[in-house]
């Protein structure tokens, strides 16, 4: 569980991250980043969009848990430089996410979050 510091909740913040933020796609998910350079602390928030395209329930409440494991393994680790301002993320499952093994998804949103980041700062 991602604590609630690094959760995104409020649909607001979803709307602002999909529509002013940088996206990037993959075959299992899309991310997409918004970085907030007013907020100087190098903060990340994290959000997920599991559609019911995905799958029954079930399926998604998996889904959420694998995504939300391997992003906080991600950006925890320093694998992914984060930039010195505040990061928004949010990742939003394709329906190919639920049968695709752990390292693939690994590098599908390792490759994800590098591209919209590369994209959102210049």
């Amino acid at each position: 569980m991602l604590p609630q510091e690094h959760r995104i909740t409020r649909p607001q913040d979803f709307s602002a991250v999909m529509r002013r933020g940088s996206r990037a796609g993959t075959a299992t998910v899309v991310v997409s980043v918004l970085v907030d350079s007013q907020h100087q602390s190098p903060q990340w928030r994290c959000g997920f969009i599991v559609s019911k395209a995905v799958g029954n329930a079930v399926v998604r409440h998996r889904t959420v848990r694998r995504l939300r494991h391997l992003v906080a393994e991600l950006l925890r680790s320093g694998e992914i430089p984060l930039p010195q301002s505040r990061s928004d993320f949010v990742v939003r499952a394709l329906a190919q996410a639920p049968e695709s093994d752990h390292q693939q998804l690994r590098n599908d949103l390792a490759s994800g979050i590098r591209r919209a980041l590369k994209r959102a700062v210049p």
